[in-house]
Formats: structure tokens, sequence, C-alpha cells
């Protein structure tokens, strides 16, 4: 797994980021980040569960090939795109609020802004609706011209990942262990399935037993909710407060009630437990790292061919030689 995904990494980059700037749309489409966050009201109240949906669109795709709207490309008969990669499938939703948001734009501005900018305003517009920090973002991205689901099975960690695993993973982009504990912290809000945490129940690490760093009384929570019959697609908060973005998931992981391994792993391992002690206790400084977190991501790019699609589910048709589209 590793050769290839190091091989993949060479193709990311931080310094196109200079390209990225605050205010991008100011003249092409003064009105983009108001209709963006009206649409995204407007979602948020029709079901307020699409909030934490559309926020891990960002990491969903950052971190594939970079910040290019790769993850809504649908698949084609020649390409086999990431929505139905491991980390996706069954797990993210809510791709229409984009369409609704890119219909929006494209009424207002044709053929300006980029799928790729929309994810990075709708994640922070997210954030924002559900009472965590607002920052301003730098825009100015193009839209990949394909998808790969073998780059997202490659590179997007899985739910039974260890703090170990996920500082290396983070630290090849450039993210260091603050980040990686802070934007974990994106898992204030939204739901987990059974499928996730049928292991930590009945079989860590192999061992036919549950994990013993889960709070005794949650695990029977758990259990109830998770038996060994259950419909894995079944759903829980991923923290004791789901639809308000706080810093109780930080105080989840120091009770033992953290629903991922992933996440209650970050209190169990010596370099991630400051932070998680910290963001417990200090939500203002959580909602601060979180939000440069955010930007960090944001700056991830590739140096592939890049165009302004018209739909986000589909590449712009093109004629002769593929070239940068402004």
């Amino acid at each position: 797994m590793f050769y290839p995904f190091l091989l993949f990494l060479l193709h990311i980059t931080m310094a196109s980021a200079a390209d990225l700037r605050y205010g991008y749309y100011a003249k092409a489409c003064p009105k983009a980040e108001f209709i963006v966050r009206d649409v995204m009201k407007k979602a948020w109240i029709r079901e307020q569960r699409s909030a934490a949906s559309v926020m891990r669109f960002q990491f969903h795709d950052c971190f594939v090939n970079g910040c290019d709207a790769s993850m809504l490309l649908d698949d084609t008969p020649n390409m086999l795109g990431e929505k139905l990669s491991l980390a996706n499938i069954n797990s993210l939703r809510s791709y229409e609020v984009v369409d609704e948001i890119k219909e929006a734009l494209e009424k207002a501005c044709p053929g300006v802004v980029s799928c790729a900018d929309i994810i990075i305003m709708a994640s922070r517009d997210a954030v924002y609706l559900t009472g965590g920090p607002y920052w301003e973002v730098k825009l100015g991205r193009l839209d990949s011209l394909t998808a790969s689901q073998k780059a997202s099975d490659a590179v997007m960690p899985s739910p039974r990942s260890n703090a170990t695993y996920l500082i290396d993973l983070f630290s090849r982009f450039n993210l260091s262990v603050k980040d990686l504990v802070a934007l974990s912290g994106s898992h204030s809000i939204g739901k987990g399935r059974c499928f996730s945490i049928m292991f930590r129940l009945y079989n860590q690490s192999g061992t036919g037993l549950p994990d013993p760093a889960i709070d005794p009384r949650f695990r029977e929570e758990l259990k109830k909710l998770c038996p060994p019959d259950v419909d894995q697609n079944v759903t829980k908060g991923l923290d004791a407060t789901p639809l308000k973005f706080d810093n109780q998931y930080f105080k989840d992981l120091v009770s033992g009630r953290g629903f991922l391994n992933s996440d209650q792993t970050l209190f169990t391992t010596p370099q991630t437990r400051e932070f998680v002690m910290q963001y417990s206790i200090n939500q203002e400084l959580f909602f601060d790292d979180f939000a440069k977190g955010m930007e960090k991501m944001g700056d991830l790019q590739s140096d592939n061919p890049g165009e302004i699609r018209r739909n986000c589910r589909v590449a712009n048709q093109h004629h002769g030689n593929t070239v940068w589209e402004s």
C-alpha cells in the first residue's frame, strides 16, 4: 500500500497554493460566497445532517490529488471515480447540495466558480452554521478532469486506523500532530455507522474481545445499538452533540466515549493526548486550530490540468489537446 501511496504524493504540492487568494471572485462573481452560504443554509434547514456531510467533502477531496473536486465526478464507461471508494461508499452523502450551489452560481456567474472552491466555501459554512468557527477562505482552484477510485483507496484512512498511522499520513501532507487532532474534531458533528465499530465491540485487534479503551457503560450502549446481527448501516452520533459543532467530541474522548477507533486512539496515544486534553477544556483554542488546519488542508494542490466545470458531476467536453482553463 505504501509504495503507490508515496508515488501519488509526489504529485501533490502546496507550492501552487500561492495562486490562491482571498477575495478571488470579488470582480468576476462578487456574490459567490453569499450564494454558497445561502444555499448551504437552506439545505441545512431542510436536513440538519447535511452540514456534517458537506463539511467532510473537503477532507475526502483534498487528500486525494489535492483540492480539485475529483470526488464529485460520477463514474463513466472509461473512468472509475471516487464515489465508490472504500472511504466514500455508503458514507459520503449530500452531493445534491453541491449540485444546488453550482446551479445557483451558474445562473449568477456562468463558468466562473469552480466546484473545488464550492467545496471549500460550503465546508466552512457548514461548520459555521452548526455553531463552529468562521474563517476567510482563499479561492481560485481548478476542477480536475478525471478521478481515481484507486487513488482514494490508497490514501483515505480507515476507522480502524491508530494515531501512529494517522500522524504519519498527515505529516505527508505537511499537516502537524496538532493539525491532526484539531481536524479530527470535524467529528464534532455527524454520525457513524455500526459497520465502523463492530470490530471494537467484538474483536479488537483479533482478540475476540471488545476494545478496553471504551467506557464500559458506553460499550453497553453501543452493543444494544449494534448487536452482532445488526444492519451495519445503523448510525449513531459521533459525539454526544452530533448536530452542534463544539468541543464535546474531545470531552467524550477523555471519558472513553469516542465512537471510532481512529478517534479514541487520539487520547490513548501520548503524542496526541495533550492536544485532546487542551481542546476538551478550551473550545476557543480548538476552534482557532481547526480553522487554521482547514486553511492548510485547502492549500493542497496538484500539478494536473484543470478547468471550471459546468456540472460538478461531469468533466467538460474537450476537443483536441487538453489545456488549462481559467
